[in-house]
This record gives structure tokens, C-alpha cells and sequence, in this order.
């Protein structure tokens, strides 16, 4: 009876996976409404029925100044908020609040609070990247049961999504400037809110921004990820290094790290799912680096739909180089009076753990920007189903570049109270730096020897 009930239920599991392998790619009539009555990358153009979310419009790569860090100045820094949500108001915004966002302010009464700004709906991406957007809305499919994709160039695969998965392929490729290198730090505070930092030298490159990338012959690796750290002196000199793949049921993730003490390089299997993330105290999962990253296949996603929500946007207060990182984090939660939150439109997909896999997180609830693909807020799930973490994050466009990504990261634990806070660079000697180059020979196991000497 046991093995005749497996044997149905994979029967229809496959049928329901050839189905969405087929749906993935859409006609070339929906398609073209990309650019039209969609942004380039699949939003909706217009703004709501009562102007709240404004139209999309294209934000201009000279929209303000960069230092000569590469630090860009806010270009609303004359905006003041149009109200703020606290504790006592909290219950008359319920309804465009994520389940997370609204037992923050129940954790924190007299403290946490959301200042709400006008809505700026500017996200762009190079014209190249919005043509490969495009040539993959009718190209790009899903392989090995939603785990995989196939004929995938650049970015964004499902610009116009029909299932949550394909939202979330969207936010695992979204465009982050194809290459970069940054300097970054990470803290994770006491209770208390004292803490002390951990220092990271990050490079990150798409692979067709590698010297020797061949468009005919892609293969699987989606990106290369090396990170090294650089402080505090027990944890100097260790590196990370990530070959990500696009099909990781195919072939999983390669991960390696360099022991600075040991002189030695090993392989890293812990570095992908809810392994312990880098230098982290406990405090989050390796899927939790980016909001959300690695292989789709532990949970089933569902697609809710769009809803308009409160979330973390154009973040360039809270990025800005006169802050010292004692501004920013405090107890509890970082400093809301340096956030900024506008009404935008989100993607509601949720992730329900798999019957027979294993993971801290049986379930997630992601809310992504419409506009960027970016996940914007995530709410995380223990095994008895009560809300545990709730991840958010603080994006802004970095307009000369013509790239959105975040300013930082949070993941706050509603039962510690304790919290994660990563991406700050306010302190540091330079910004992020696009256009990084490189070779695959640069990211090899050999070659994070030479990256480790101290």
C-alpha cells in the first residue's frame, strides 16, 4: 500500500513538473507588453488607482552626486515623511504590513517605528540586461522539477512569473551589476545592542562578466563568490569561495574555505541551506546571505499574488558615509530613524518545507519587489510554525551604475532578541566597485591560498 501511494504521488508529481516546464516561457505577444504596459522587467508601468505608488520612471544615472569613495548623495534628502508608523497607530497600516514587520512593533514598543516617505518607483538596469530580460520571457524554461533553468542569459528568467518559483529564480538571478568587489561589515549585537564587527573583502562575478566566459558553451555555474575576512585578528585571513550553479540538483553548489591558522583549504559542504552562515554567532542560515540564495528544491512555493506594502526603500540616509556604524545599530534593531519606507507593490510568494527534507525554516514567507525582483522582506517559520526570524532588507539604486541592490541587510530574531545586521559600508574607504574582471582561474581552490596569507 506504502510503495503503491509513492509510486501515485510521483506519477503526478512528474506530470505537475513537465506541466511547468512547459508554461515557463511565455508567447511573444505577452511578452512584448514588456516595455509597454510592463517595465522592462515586468512591473506594472502605471501607479495605483489613488497615486500612493507612482508610475515607473526610469531613475537618471546623474539623479546625484558620487564622492570620490564612490558613495552616491540622496536625492530626497529634502523629502520628510508623510506620517510614521508606530506602536500606537501600528493597527491602521496592518493590512499592507507583512505578519514579521507588525510583531516588530509588538517586540518593541518604544522603539521600533517605520517613517513613511513618498514612493519613487526608478529601478533600471542596463539596456543590454533589459533585452536579455526579454529574450528570456519566451525562452528560458525550468528543468529538474523547478530546481534548474535552461536557455537562461543574464538575468531575470520569468519576467512575466505564472508560479512562485519562478519568482524566486528572478530574485536568485536578478542584475547586481554583473561583477563587483566591496568592502563590508557585519554585526551581530547583544540584546543590549553593544556588539563588535566582522570585516569582509567580497568579489562576486556573473559568469558572463569572466574574461574567458563562452557564450557557446555556458555550462552550469551561475556565479563566483569569494569572500575573505579581514578582521577581527581571530577570524583574519579565512576565505569562502562559492561556484554557483543553475541547476543544483544537477550538480550542487561548490564550496571551499581557507583556514588561515591550518595553511589549509578544504571543501564546505555546510556552505549552502541552513548550514551556519560565516562568522555569524549563530544568528543566520548560509540561504539567508542576499535574503535568500542557493538551490530552490527544499520547499514547495506557492504564489499568493501582489499586494502593496510598506517596505524598505531608497536607502541613501541610511548609507551614508557621515555615519559612523554606532548610528546605525542599537538595541533591538537598527536605528529606524535612518530607514526609509515607501508603498510599493510586492510579489507574495510562500515556502513550505517539503515533506522528508530538513531545514530550521519550514516555512518563509517572501515579499518581493515587483519593481527590482529583490526580496524585501522575508518571515521565517520554526518547526511548530510560530514566526521566528524576520528578515529586511534596505534597498537603494545605485543610480550611477545603473544597478539595485541593498544598503543592508537585517535578520532579527523575535525570540532572542537579537539581531543580524550585514552590507554596511559607511566606515569604509571605498564604496562598491562594478566592473570588477576576472578569470576562473581566480577562483579556484588553489588560488585561495595566495587570497588567505594574513
Amino acid at each position: 500500500m506504502k510503495i503503491t501511494k509513492s509510486l501515485f504521488h510521483a506519477g503526478v508529481l512528474g506530470l505537475s513538473l513537465l506541466a511547468t516546464s512547459v508554461i515557463a516561457a511565455v508567447p511573444q505577444a505577452e511578452a512584448d507588453k514588456l516595455g509597454k504596459s510592463l517595465t522592462p522587467m515586468g512591473a506594472e508601468m502605471a501607479g495605483n488607482a489613488d497615486g500612493s505608488i507612482p508610475a515607473w520612471k526610469p531613475m537618471a544615472k546623474n539623479a546625484g552626486t558620487v564622492d570620490s569613495k564612490g558613495f552616491l548623495s540622496n536625492p530626497f534628502a529634502s523629502e520628510k515623511p508623510l506620517f510614521t508608523i508606530t506602536a500606537q497607530n501600528v493597527d491602521q497600516y496592518k493590512d499592507k504590513l507583512a505578519p514579521g514587520q507588525y510583531a516588530m512593533f509588538k517586540r518593541y514598543p518604544e522603539t521600533y517605528k517605520m517613517p513613511v516617505y513618498p514612493s519613487h518607483r526608478g529601478a533600471t538596469v542596463p539596456d543590454d540586461v533589459f533585452a536579455a530580460i526579454k529574450k528570456n520571457a519566451t525562452n528560458t524554461k525550468l528543468v529538474s522539477g523547478g530546481n534548474g533553468l535552461e536557455n537562461f542569459e543574464t538575468a531575470i528568467p520569468f519576467p512575466i512569473p505564472k508560479s512562485g518559483v519562478e519568482v524566486i529564480w528572478n530574485h536568485i538571478t536578478r542584475y547586481r551589476g554583473g561583477s563587483v568587489t566591496r568592502l563590508v561589515t557585519q554585526a551581530t549585537p547583544q540584546p543590549n545592542g553593544s556588539f563588535s564587527l566582522v570585516y569582509f573583502q567580497d568579489q562576486f562575478v556573473f559568469r558572463d562578466k569572466m574574461k574567458d566566459y563562452d557564450p557557446a558553451n555556458p555550462g552550469n555555474i551561475l556565479f563566483y563568490f569569494k569572500q575573505k575576512v579581514t578582521a577581527p585578528a581571530r577570524l583574519a585571513g579565512g576565505v569562502l569561495l562559492v561556484h554557483e550553479t543553475l541547476d543544483q540538483v544537477k550538480e550542487p553548489r561548490s564550496a571551499w574555505v581557507y583556514n588561515a591558522g591550518q595553511r589549509r583549504v578544504r571543501r564546505a559542504p555546510q556552505v549552502s541551506y541552513d548550514g551556519p552562515g560565516t562568522a555569524a554567532d549563530g544568528l543566520r542560515t548560509s540561504d539567508n546571505l542576499d535574503m535568500f540564495n542557493g538551490a530552490p528544491d527544499r520547499y514547495d512555493w506557492k504564489l499568493e499574488g501582489k499586494k502593496e506594502m510598506y517596505i524598505a526603500s531608497d536607502a541613501y540616509k541610511l548609507d551614508d558615509p557621515s555615519l559612523k556604524y554606532t548610528d546605525i545599530i542599537k538595541a533591538g534593531h537598527i536605528n529606524q530613524d535612518l530607514a526609509r519606507y515607501e508603498l510599493r507593490r510586492v510579489w507574495h510568494v510562500v515556502a513550505t518545507l517539503k515533506e522528508g527534507q530538513r531545514h530550521i525554516y519550514a516555512k518563509r514567507d517572501f515579499y518581493i519587489d515587483e519593481d527590482t525582483w529583490q526580496a524585501a522582506v522575508i518571515d521565517h517559520y520554526d518547526g511548530r510554525g510560530q514566526l521566528w526570524r524576520v528578515g529586511e532588507a534596505h534597498a537603494e539604486n545605485y543610480y550611477d551604475k545603473q544597478v539595485p541592490w541593498y544598503a543592508l541587510e537585517a535578520l532579527y530574531d523575535l525570540q532572542s532578541g537579537r539581531y543580524l545586521a550585514l552590507g554596511m559600508k559607511n566606515e569604509e574607504k571605498s564604496a562598491y566597485d562594478f566592473g570588477f574582471t576576472a578569470t576562473t582561474s581566480d577562483f579556484t581552490p588553489a588560488a585561495l591560498r595566495q587570497d588567505g596569507v594574513r
